[in-house]
């Protein structure tokens, strides 16, 4: 693992979750550094001064945009032809206007004049878009989850999270359907696993670990949902 690329990530980020989901279906090792956003280790600012997560460390240079880290995951390894479906301008949409909107539906008090309902609203716009698309397959690009479903779903999970009663109550059971497999699959459970934080414990994991037996598109075992 000493040769492993390093990856800095934050556990609750939804850029870091999608990162984490394509590096894991593809069985690319790496070595993981969980972070947390309020107190960033010296080495990842100096890998990334911008001071996102995630951040991939590797021999040819520093990756620090997660659809790239996708993209690299998915270059070395795409046993389950996510690339088939990367949609481009839908994840345009979700990481643009979405996006937007979902900050300021879930976070409304650290925006100066954000109505929370007005953005809640127009987030739901975009989610009754996905949910027609939905309409007669069960993912986004056909019957087995792809790039758009991973690059997406971790903000529609975010969106859910600020209400869940009124998500779950909302008139777009399309999206609660594939909302819920996702969430539920042993893909995402394994890569919310809980880790000690690198800057306290000086400890890097083995990621995805070496026994993992999932796949997303395959057995969607059902258990708690991971917050």
């Amino acid at each position: 693992m000493t040769d492993a690329p390093i990856l800095y990530s934050f556990r609750r980020c939804p850029f870091a979750m999608r990162a984490r989901m394509a590096i894991a279906v593809s069985k690319t090792p790496v070595r993981l550094r969980e972070i947390i956003l309020r107190d960033k280790p010296d080495t990842m600012i100096e890998a990334s001064p911008k001071g996102t997560v995630p951040v991939l460390v590797t021999e040819d240079g520093v990756i620090d945009e997660s659809l790239e880290v996708m993209d690299w995951a998915l270059a070395q390894n795409d046993p389950e032809n996510w690339l088939a479906g990367k949609d481009d301008a839908l994840i345009a949409e979700c990481d643009g206007d979405f996006k937007h909107h979902l900050d300021r539906y879930k976070y409304s008090t650290r925006y100066e004049g954000a109505d929370r309902d007005e953005h809640r609203e127009a987030g739901m716009a975009f989610l009754r878009k996905l949910d027609e698309r939905l309409s007669g397959k069960k993912f986004l690009c056909g019957d087995a989850p792809t790039y758009a479903d991973i690059a997406i779903f971790p903000f529609v999970r975010q969106f859910r999270i600020a209400d869940p009663d009124w998500l779950d109550a909302a008139k777009i059971p399309n999206i609660q359907k594939w909302l819920s497999t996702l969430m539920d699959c042993e893909l995402f459970k394994s890569i919310m696993k809980k880790y000690p934080l690198w800057k306290e414990a000086g400890e890097e994991f083995e990621f995805p670990e070496r026994d993992a037996r999932w796949g997303v598109s395959r057995g969607f075992n059902r258990g708690a949902h991971q917050e």
